[in-house]
């Protein structure tokens, strides 16, 4: 129902950090502001089959903060549904969403079809969630909308994207209906990302969804000695180090960080593979940025030439063939490999082949999210089950926070006091229920705004 004074619904990504959905209604238009998909525990998983509560060719645009899959890895789904409308988002986002969708589809098909093969799924028979067909059809959707260029969705509603330094492309949405405004976050990023240009600062508007992944926390400093440590010593022993890693933007800066350690002799030259069909698609997307001097590559990388993300025997794995090899290299190596929370994609069977060996190293370069592998290894777990089976835990595993794209606490008050004029409201979402409450008093303390930890399916007016 279209409303005379707006309204905001938050159909996902509250008091969770992933399955990000907040839907926008004014008199004129209904706007869906970021389409994620729901990982980690089956409780939040089996959300993604719930119908979104309303047909969707009544939505007239979606909005996409960045392409990481639980802010854009539902709308397959969506356009399966019937969405026919544009996904606007910013240029790079263009660029980097169709390799995520189109992974996200392959894996949904995948897994459909290992189910069926072996008989562990509930559902016979095993279904996708949506297939490479949706995923093609959201791509051609998707409408790409420069930075800080006002853009008209319906009569006196106007979007705005600004860059929000998380991964490339990844923005900060500012909507405008009437005399309502209101902003998103996305994911914020922080103003010492090592490959990105800090985020602009935060538009005035009336209300702001706050992200609060870290709400709860102050990132240490950026420090190589965190990672190269335990990866010198694990090379050492003669073991191969895993590193399940998110393939856009997650991956180049490892490769980055991997580069100078090898450079500076903190971690010896071995072999480092990118086994990961996204992160090599996303690479070539980052070479570009990097090359062609995009204005959010940090300004000391633009127009770098040769290969930034090459720590001298960068080794870029294509087939499954080669994969299956890599499962026992036989020599020290590092392998870089997705998803980052080790949810499916080829890092499984590199983790179900190398956590029995106590000479290995399993480092978790960021967030973890409840009821994921990457969560169950960080909190100690001796066995994890893989392909219908359990597998031991003796391999070393170690968490690195240093990596962490998102701003922290004290990084997202700091950004919202970047504003001409301060949030009347924040709404403190995606994140842990903890986190987010912490966020809330942190920014409550610093601001002096309200600030409120939304409920699942809650609707405010704007």
């Amino acid at each position: 129902m279209m409303r005379s004074v707006p309204a905001l619904t938050f159909l996902g990504a509250t008091r969770t950090v992933t399955g990000s959905r907040f839907l926008v209604e004014t008199s004129s238009i209904q706007v869906l502001v970021d389409c994620g998909l729901y990982q980690g525990a089956g409780e939040l998983r089996r959300r993604n089959w719930a119908p979104l509560g309303f047909p969707p060719d009544r939505l007239d645009a979606v909005v996409l903060s960045h392409a990481h899959l639980d802010h854009s890895g539902w709308l397959p789904r969506l356009v399966r549904d019937g969405y026919a409308g544009p996904v606007l988002c910013s240029p790079w986002t263009a660029r980097v969403a169709p390799i995520v969708l189109r992974d996200a589809a392959h894996l949904q098909e995948e897994d459909a079809e290992h189910a069926a093969r072996h008989g562990y799924s509930k559902h016979q028979p095993p279904q996708p969630l949506f297939t490479t067909a949706d995923a093609e059809k959201a791509i051609g959707l998707l409408t790409p909308v420069e930075y800080g260029q006002p853009y008209e969705l319906a009569a006196e509603t106007i979007l705005t994207l600004h860059r929000a330094g998380h991964i490339l492309g990844s923005s900060t949405v500012e909507l405008r209906a009437g005399r309502a405004s209101i902003g998103f976050t996305g994911d914020l990023g922080r103003n010492d990302h090592p490959l990105l240009a800090p985020p602009d600062p935060a538009p005035s508007v009336d209300s702001m969804l706050v992200e609060s992944t870290y709400g709860d926390r102050v990132h240490p400093p950026r420090d190589l000695a965190a990672l190269g440590e335990p990866v010198r010593a694990a090379l050492a022993r003669g073991g191969v180090v895993l590193i399940p890693a998110f393939a856009i933007d997650r991956t180049p800066v490892l490769l980055l960080a991997l580069r100078q350690l090898m450079s500076d002799g903190t971690v010896p030259p071995v072999p480092v593979y990118v086994d990961s069909p996204m992160a090599l698609a996303a690479l070539d997307v980052y070479r570009d940025a990097v090359r062609s001097g995009a204005e959010e590559i940090r300004a000391d990388l633009r127009g770098r030439s040769g290969d930034p993300f090459d720590p001298g025997q960068l080794r870029l794995v294509h087939s499954v063939e080669e994969s299956i090899r890599l499962n026992n290299p036989g020599e020290p190596c590092i392998i870089i490999s997705a998803s980052g929370m080790a949810t499916g994609g080829r890092v499984v069977h590199h983790l179900e082949h190398l956590l029995p060996g106590p000479e290995n190293l399993i480092l978790l370069p960021g967030f973890q999210v409840a009821g994921t592998r990457g969560r169950d290894l960080l909190d100690g777990a001796t066995s994890l089950k893989m392909y219908g089976r359990y597998v031991p835990v003796r391999a070393q595993v170690v968490g690195v926070d240093e990596f962490s794209a998102h701003a922290d606490a004290r990084g997202v008050v700091d950004w919202l006091r970047t504003s001409a004029v301060a949030p009347r409201t924040c709404y403190v979402v995606h994140g842990e229920l903890d986190a987010s409450q912490a966020l809330a008093r942190d920014i409550e303390r610093g601001l002096g705004c309200c600030a409120v930890v939304p409920r699942p399916g809650e609707r405010v007016l704007l």
